[in-house]
């Protein structure tokens, strides 16, 4: 067999490119990259998964927000330079041992595995735990899917790339941060990350016509405010404005400008009962709000995503926190639980739980149901909070590219399962109003006022009412 070098064909990266592939070269095993659209993030990672796979033999993954997409974007693209498969151009052929086409899967002469798979189901997959992740378009996956695989990177001394472009003020900005600081370097800081921006005015590798033309169809599309946040974002890796489609992101962005979301600490008042909002389904469909209301304003204290599928262990986590409070859930919680012929209410009941089942309402309401509450709420600054209201940020509508506009229903991805929770909790806590313990009042008891006057803490009825109760009880 001919010799074959890695990278495939003599690829090299370009020259904006190799700042970022030399310091995975030199050992650098976390990267954040905000590159504009068309930069070139994935064809450099898919050539960093065939150089690691030969490298290291273990299990790689390259992630997409969903399994569909990823598909769409990684397995079945075709170069229209070159008229071959995106995969074929980075993982030469007669390297391949076999492939799983259902599975996005590949397998490697040298023993190692690659696979294209979606944030959305990345707890569901089985096999060896990987050693090399990329998270592609990771300002709109799910956050929790780092959350979950880090400590299995830490653990087994594996690499992890983020490319995307931004969407607004979320997770990703976040977490650049957060890391911009912590610079690489192989022998003062081997464990530090390399993270970069770069539009399209500092690489030059789209010209301002082609990008102008791409602005005016924007503008036919979405009208000019959002083309040009389209563009800013896109091709000049902007961080401003919401969610292009979200519904609640101006609502978001706005509770974030009056420190509503994220500053200063929300502790839970132990006067006020918690009360918890569910979407009833299976463990990372299942995320549960939890809320108090205090002074007739509703407040997010906690946020939990379920991390097993019994819903024992979501009781306990619930009754640990000593989240006590009524569990406001969706009419299906009649239905059978998984596997028995008991019903989830009944389940709930069983592990002392208070369901309440929120009235059935149209998905418009609810929609507007949470909008309303964004508008009031304030959000808890802990770290399970912030992951919820990433969910919330990027809760967007469909887009239908035959009619050129966005449909009044939701992508379904993890972040619908957030927002399907917090519209119950935006349909139910007025109703939890009411529902807060008020001091008792100081009946039944009498006070001696200076003047020498007596008096009483009951109404003259409550007082002849309580006098009777005495006499037929003396009886």
């Amino acid at each position: 067999m001919p010799t074959i070098q890695l990278p495939n064909s003599g690829w090299r990266p370009r020259w904006y490119q190799k700042k970022a592939w030399d310091t995975w070269e030199q050992g650098c095993k976390r990267q954040l990259l905000f590159w504009h659209r068309r930069a070139g993030k994935d064809e450099i990672n898919l050539n960093m998964h065939a150089v690691s796979a030969h490298e290291r033999p273990g299990t790689y993954w390259h992630m997409l927000p969903e399994a569909s997409q990823a598909r769409k974007a990684i397995w079945n693209a075709v170069n229209p330079h070159s008229g071959k498969r995106r995969l074929f151009e980075a993982f030469p052929e007669p390297l391949i041992e076999n492939m799983n086409d259902n599975e996005m899967f590949v397998r490697f002469k040298v023993g190692s595995t690659f696979q294209v798979v979606g944030s959305d189901n990345f707890n569901s997959l089985v096999g060896s735990p990987p050693v090399g992740i990329t998270f592609s378009e990771w300002a709109i996956a799910n956050p929790a899917a780092w959350a979950y695989l880090s400590p299995i990177l830490a653990e087994n001394g594996g690499w992890a790339s983020f490319i995307t472009t931004p969407r607004g003020n979320n997770h990703a900005k976040g977490m650049l941060d957060a890391v911009k600081d912590n610079v690489f370097h192989p022998v003062t800081n081997p464990r530090g990350w390399f993270s970069e921006v770069l539009p399209a005015n500092v690489t030059g590798a789209i010209d301002e016509i082609t990008i102008e033309e791409q602005r005016a169809i924007y503008v036919g599309l979405f009208g000019k405010e959002t083309a040009d946040l389209l563009i800013d974002q896109e091709y000049y890796c902007s961080f401003a404005g919401a969610l292009v489609g979200s519904y609640w992101g101006s609502e978001i962005a706005k509770a974030e400008r009056e420190l509503r979301i994220g500053f200063g600490v929300v502790e839970v008042d132990p006067a006020y009962p918690v009360h918890t909002a569910w979407d009833l389904g299976k463990a990372a469909n299942n995320p549960i709000w939890c809320f108090q209301v205090r002074n007739g304003l509703p407040i997010i204290v906690d946020f939990y995503l379920p991390d097993s599928e019994d819903i024992a262990d979501w009781c306990k986590w619930l009754n640990d926190k000593g989240y006590n409070g009524n569990d406001y859930v969706p009419h299906d919680i009649l239905h059978p639980q998984w596997g028995t012929a008991r019903t989830r209410l009944q389940t709930l009941k069983d592990h002392g739980r208070k369901p309440k089942m929120v009235g059935i309402a149209s998905f418009a309401d609810g929609v507007n149901a949470g909008r309303q509450t964004i508008k009031l709420a304030r959000f808890s600054n802990n770290e399970r909070v912030a992951d919820g209201v990433e969910g919330l940020k990027a809760f967007r509508r469909e887009w239908d590219d035959d009619k050129k506009a966005f449909r009044d229903t939701p992508v379904k991805n993890w972040a619908e399962h957030y927002a399907s929770a917090f519209r119950y909790l935006g349909l139910a806590w007025r109703e939890a109003i009411v529902a807060v313990s008020k001091p008792p009042e100081n009946k039944g008891t009498y006070q001696a006022m200076p003047d020498g006057s007596i008096r009483s803490g009951q109404t003259v009825k409550e007082a002849v009412d309580a006098m009777i109760r005495r006499r037929r009880s003396a009886r």
